[in-house]
């Protein structure tokens, strides 16, 4: 029997109104940061140019919302509170949507489940102010106020208490309502924004001026950081009518979690599983493990291409053509990574600065004494020997067990970015003399990047050679994954790895990809399949391939250990300059860091 079904037959009947504005809630309002997202997204479809939020309890005793916007009439005030009622689109296109809001159920939402409070007034009118207390409307009312807008929601939930067991601390809740403000000015640089939380300012970011991507450029540097910046690569590009502008990071600025992730669609944020999994493919061979890349993305088409209604969120969207997107967001990332050469991200130099700072001195001052000390003759012949400045040894440092050094001599690169090789330490870190500074190179890194990028280019010219199976291995799946499969036979084959069709679900593995002979295939399907149903694409047989490239490229690289000379050691560098992500290794670890030398003199305290 069906737990489910009751024992008596039920009775269908239409819920009331304040009901169903609480049920919608549960989708639109999960928490304050939900609330202050669809209030502030309100302010910017109004025209705001400066938009002020205020919350005390992380959202949970108030949010309050102050906007410059175009305002609403008395008239406006009770219609904007009704449910599916909105002045962003007229029904006639649910595709040609160019605002945040469309769905015209944020509004009474907030009001089925707080204390909500309205006052606005337009250009050219008498404000006015509209009160609802959980789906319980007052009747509009004259109000001084400045044009624009003010929404005052407070005591949110206190008509749902149950949903207030499910928030979280109030410092996670504030952190929660900061992130969203943050995600949202990005999108908006020619707005300004400020957040005050019980009484404390903690964001504010005024509007920028100037020509868009130097107005995104400086809204980054202010809400991500200037090293975000100085650390990432610029990104225009276009495809089959999208385009794709923004900043992504070098691979050596990486995070430990994706927190510096932001994708904006026709700007809008969004978390999309498919922009997700191809800003993860973009970054494939460059990142270490656990590593996550740091990007803030814009990809602008027209409306008609995108689908932004997949849920009352609005968080999703669908995208007429998925793999034209993600194409474009795969190949963009790896062009500009490609273009960014031997760079290598700032911070890894400053990480490298702050090794060398000594640690403060953590002993205790020794206790004085006051002693009647006389040195013995002896002692203090032995102290003044101490003193005495060592004995000049054999110019150059070759004897030495850990360093080989070239003589000094004109620097031969003088504008070269990574300078001229001027000594070799433990066999494997060369010191290069740059114009400004000092370059330290890891020598087995570096080069394993070179020969893994001259294997790609390899394969990528030739092709991976695939070895046939003697038996061919059978693979039962339903039909609409073997469906799913054979509809990327082509670029499986391209990679070495031959399918065909077996009759109903079944499909026969025909070739291997010859560097994997050992490939146990069928799992391998199975796992894309599992990427193709999840995001629409599947890079796992890439990987496993440039996996075995990576090990080929290392075992065939120059071993740690191995002494240099001086040319050997110019012609890594030049070639490092010329090669693709020579940055990183294949690991993701850097190859270089660089240190000015005015950081160096400071360190001595040469300048302050």
């Amino acid at each position: 029997m069906n737990s489910h079904a009751p024992h008596i037959r039920p009775v269908i009947r239409q819920l009331d109104e304040a009901t169903a504005n609480r049920i919608a809630a549960g989708e639109v309002v999960e928490r304050p940061a939900s609330a202050v997202k669809e209030l502030v997204e309100n302010a910017l479809d109004a025209g705001a140019s400066r938009i002020d939020i205020a919350i005390e309890a992380g959202g949970k005793r108030l949010i309050r919302v102050t906007d410059d916007g175009c305002g609403m009439s008395d008239e406006d005030l009770p219609l904007a509170l009704s449910r599916h009622a909105t002045s962003k689109i007229d029904g006639s296109d649910l595709l040609a949507i160019r605002s945040f809001g469309f769905r015209g159920e944020a509004l009474p939402s907030l009001a089925a489940v707080g204390r909500l409070t309205i006052t606005s007034r337009p250009a050219g009118a008498e404000g006015a102010q509209i009160v609802v207390a959980a789906g319980r409307m007052e009747p509009v009312r004259p109000a001084a106020a400045n044009r624009g807008t003010v929404v005052d929601l407070r005591d949110l939930f206190f008509a749902t208490p149950a949903r207030l067991k499910f928030m979280r601390s109030e410092r996670a809740e504030t952190q929660a309502v900061a992130d969203t403000i943050r995600r949202l000015a990005m999108a908006e640089p020619y707005v300004g924004f400020t957040l005050t939380a019980d009484g404390r300012e903690l964001f504010r970011a005024d509007a920028e001026q100037g020509e868009l991507f130097g107005a995104l450029q400086t809204r980054l540097a202010r809400v991500m950081g200037r090293d975000f910046i100085d650390n990432a690569i610029a990104l225009d590009a276009e495809r089959d009518g999208l385009t794709l502008t923004g900043f992504a990071a070098l691979p050596t600025y990486s995070r430990g979690a994706a927190v510096a992730q932001h994708l904006y669609v026709n700007g809008r944020p969004v978390r999309d599983k498919l922009l997700i999994g191809a800003l993860r493919a973009g970054y494939m061979d460059v990142l270490a493990s656990g590593r996550h890349p740091a990007a803030v993305l814009y990809l602008t088409c027209d409306p008609q291409l995108v689908d932004v209604n997949v849920h009352p969120a609005k968080a999703e969207v669908r995208f007429r053509d998925p793999q034209s997107a993600r194409g474009l967001l795969v190949s963009a990332l790896r062009h500009g990574m490609a273009n960014a050469g031997h760079r290598a991200s700032s911070t890894v130099g400053d990480a490298t600065l702050a090794a060398f700072r000594p640690e403060p001195d953590q002993t205790p001052p020794a206790r004085s004494y006051q002693m009647d000390y006389r040195p013995s003759p002896q002692a203090l012949r032995a102290s003044l020997d101490l003193q005495a400045p060592p004995p000049v040894l054999d110019p150059g440092f070759s004897d030495l067990p850990s360093a080989r050094y070239e003589e000094p001599q004109a620097a031969p690169f003088p504008d070269a970015p990574l300078g001229a090789a001027r000594a070799q330490v433990h066999e494997n870190y060369i010191i290069a003399q740059t114009a400004d500074g000092m370059v330290i190179v890891d020598q087995h890194a570096a080069h394993e990047r070179l020969v893994y990028e001259r294997l790609k280019a390899q394969a990528a010219e030739h092709g991976i050679p695939s070895q046939a199976l003697l038996i061919p291995e059978i693979v039962d799946l339903s039909e609409s994954d073997a469906s799913r499969i054979l509809s990327i036979a082509g670029e499986l084959a391209d990679l070495g790895l031959v399918i065909e069709p077996f009759g109903g679900g079944a499909i026969a593995i025909r070739e291997v990809p010859a560097m994997l002979a050992r490939l146990n295939a069928a799992p391998l399907i199975r796992d894309i399949l599992d990427d193709l149903a999840d995001q629409g694409a599947s890079d796992r047989l890439r990987a496993r391939i440039d996996a075995v490239l990576s090990s080929m490229a290392c075992h065939g690289s120059v071993r740690s250990g191995r002494r240099m000379s001086a040319d050997e050691m110019n012609a890594l560098l030049r070639e490092m300059e010329r090669t693709p992500k020579s940055g990183q290794c294949n690991h993701g670890r850097p190859t270089w860091v660089k240190l000015r030398l005015s950081d160096i003199e400071r360190l001595f305290g040469r300048k302050d």
